[in-house]
């Protein structure tokens, strides 16, 4: 080699070494459900999603764009786990979204294997709080809207008898188990249980049950098309008792529904007047988005998506590559984040505490009736 070709080569190389790196592309997953007969929910998890991505885009947030690539878990475990090593393998993602109980405890151990991060936003039930250090909850688990429910309904409405209808599977177990505790020491009992198939859509035959069993509350545990032909069926063979159900209830079609009239709910509560940069930004561009008022579970997928921008920028600030290693170790260094809703922080296991709102279903929307602090 020439001595003037070595020293171009020595200077093309130099050259190399002084141009900025390239921009990285953020692409972080998302197990929802796109099709079946939960895709409601997907929708709906979409819609907060969808805009945090927008914003941390239009913020410049990240050195180079984000997006989601979205798996279609059906609600189901098994294309869950199939959509989750697809983004694990194939895509490569460090951060995805999750959902649904089943789901959840399904993909766990891939994220946990791999050190993927997995942050949940809609399914509730409490064991998702043990599912491992990669695993997040950003929605308040169903022990605690169990234990704002039961006191209002025993003391404050004074409906001791409940029935409970339950789906046959690890979410509707968990709330039955959750119910005889919160019973224990109360003038209440839970005196029926009734399992549905994960697949059933007719009830007449529970409802049969139900009535004669003449409680006072039926609480419905289940989610998707299904919780409302539950609902439905109830109400068309007389059981004329007060209906209660969990914040999974609250989607624009379980609400449209006339027989949701009056039910009891309980959610997450979350003050969409608050005049934090934060959440007024959420509300005011998801109602010129989306031509409706906002759900906890838009706030939750906005707030999970907004999570990992957060986090990555302050890996990328460092220096640092964006891993699910390197965005664990992160939150557990940053503690608390500003999302909608306010300053938040993650117990030790992953989940965040939030006040429970014990709501009414009127008119095709909810009114709150009280808010409980429930501690662990």
């Amino acid at each position: 080699m020439t001595k003037t070709f070595k020293q171009a080569a020595a200077a093309a190389v130099l050259a190399c070494l002084a141009l900025p790196a390239l921009a990285a592309d953020h692409t972080i997953g998302a197990l929802f459900p796109l099709s079946g007969p939960n895709a409601v929910y997907g929708d709906v998890f979409m819609a907060g999603s969808d805009l945090a991505v927008e914003h941390i885009n239009a913020d410049g947030m990240l050195s180079g764009p984000m997006s989601i690539a979205y798996e279609d878990s059906q609600g189901l475990p098994q294309p869950a786990v199939v959509g989750m090593t697809k983004l694990v393998n194939v895509t490569g993602v460090p951060y995805t979204l999750s959902a649904f109980t089943g789901v959840s405890k399904a993909i766990s151990t891939l994220g946990q294997r791999n050190q993927v991060v997995a942050v949940n936003g809609g399914g509730v039930g409490p064991d998702l709080a043990a599912l491992g250090e990669y695993f997040w909850n950003v929605i308040p688990l169903v022990n605690l809207e169990v234990r704002a429910v039961v006191p209002y309904l025993t003391e404050e409405m004074g409906l001791q008898k409940m029935v409970l209808v339950y789906i046959d599977d690890p979410f509707g177990q968990a709330i039955e188990g959750e119910l005889e505790a919160a019973f224990e020491g109360t003038e209440g009992e839970l005196v029926g249980k009734f399992s549905v198939p994960v697949t059933a859509q007719q009830f007449s035959g529970v409802a049969a049950q139900v009535r004669s069993a003449q409680p006072d509350v039926v609480y419905i545990a289940s989610y998707g098309a299904q919780q409302i032909q539950i609902v439905k069926q109830l109400r068309d063979n007389g059981v004329d008792a007060q209906i209660v159900s969990y914040s999974g209830y609250i989607t624009p079609d379980a609400l449209a529904l006339p027989e949701t009239e009056g039910m009891i709910l309980t959610g997450q509560a979350v003050d969409y007047e608050s005049d934090d940069p934060v959440t007024s930004r959420f509300v005011t561009d998801f109602k010129a988005k989306y031509d409706r008022d906002p759900t906890a579970y838009n706030v939750n997928y906005y707030n999970a998506t907004l999570l990992y921008g957060l986090l990555a920028a302050a890996l990328e600030a460092e220096g640092k590559e964006v891993t699910g290693e390197n965005l664990l170790a992160k939150r557990l260094e940053m503690k608390t984040f500003d999302l909608v809703g306010g300053t938040v922080s993650f117990q030790d296991n992953g989940t965040l505490l939030s006040p429970i709102e014990v709501k009414q279903a009127k008119g095709g929307a909810t009114e709150t009736l009280t808010t409980v602090n429930v501690g662990e």
